[in-house]
């Protein structure tokens, strides 16, 4: 991952983006404030490529003007409603139709209703034929591995996985950086599907699913993949401490507020972060997720 620039690069503070969505709310709060928006929001995205820096010398640049090799886009998704049932190519499906990358992803919980789901693979011994017809007919649904979510999951979605993701949640998504999405099913919504392209890549069986989190030395590791890796740290009030970064990435607030060396980031807030060490600072105590490319 390259950052393109005339002077060192420090930490700085990302702009979020928000994308409107028919599955998304009107109302963002705790999170934001205000969106911009006077329609449904869906997404923030908070690495976004065409989002604005706020803070440092790169201040009013777009992080693909300095970081056109970022491979990480770090989402919030808000779904009021169901979101369409779709699937990812794979990098190696991705490049053959002239795309730089495909789109592995996770979704690590922050908020959830009781009895809150995630569609995340078929049905053991459900195949592509099966899938086509249950699009046809409708039941497609039916075919679906539906897993129980709440607060402090985490679930890996691997190229290829048939998904979708329920009302009643909140989501912070670390994928690769790739918006090709094919719509396999959207519960009869007047939107484009994406039929022949989208049951060409999927994949029957896949590693999708929740991952169990292993506590590390000051921090839990939620999910380790060659395309991400996603810690949660948890700092009680009046913390200073060194944080490796062994990979370009970000730090995402979800509780309280701190700062990554000089630079301040609250709930809903990212930080793009170099690939080496930076101090973590809060006053008044805050919990964040590092998240980072490995380094080759």
């Amino acid at each position: 991952m390259t950052i393109t620039s005339d002077f060192e690069f420090k930490p700085f503070l990302m702009e979020p983006t928000f994308a409107e969505r028919v599955w998304g709310k009107l109302d963002l709060k705790p999170w934001y404030e205000e969106t911009g928006f006077k329609t449904a929001v869906g997404e923030a995205w908070l690495t976004s490529p065409a989002g604005k820096i706020l803070t440092g010398e790169l201040k009013g640049k777009t992080l693909a003007e300095v970081a056109p090799d970022f491979s990480l886009l770090v989402k919030m998704l808000f779904p009021a409603d169901k979101l369409s049932v779709q699937v990812h190519p794979d990098d190696e499906q991705a490049q053959a139709l002239g795309m730089p990358r495909g789109k592995t992803e996770c979704w690590y919980v922050l908020e959830a209703v009781p009895g809150a789901e995630v569609a995340c693979g078929l049905k053991s011994g459900v195949g592509v034929e099966d899938v086509r017809k249950a699009i046809a007919d409708g039941s497609l649904e039916g075919l679906l591995e539906m897993v129980p979510v709440s607060v402090g999951d985490m679930v890996f979605v691997d190229a290829g996985t048939v998904h979708a993701i329920g009302a009643g949640v909140t989501l912070l998504e670390v994928q690769q950086t790739s918006d090709t999405t094919y719509r396999l099913y959207d519960y009869g919504r007047p939107r484009e599907l994406h039929l022949e392209q989208g049951l060409a890549v999927v994949k029957t069986e896949t590693k999708a699913g929740k991952i169990e989190p292993e506590e590390m030395d000051g921090f839990t590791r939620l999910i380790e993949t060659k395309y991400f890796v996603v810690d949660r740290f948890d700092l009680p009030a009046g913390t200073a401490m060194e944080m490796p970064m062994d990979g370009v990435g970000c730090v995402v607030g979800i509780v309280g507020s701190g700062a990554v060396n000089e630079v301040r980031f609250g709930v809903g807030q990212a930080v793009v972060v170099p690939d080496s060490s930076v101090t973590m600072t809060t006053q008044h105590g805050a919990s964040f997720l590092r998240c980072y490319e490995p380094a080759e």
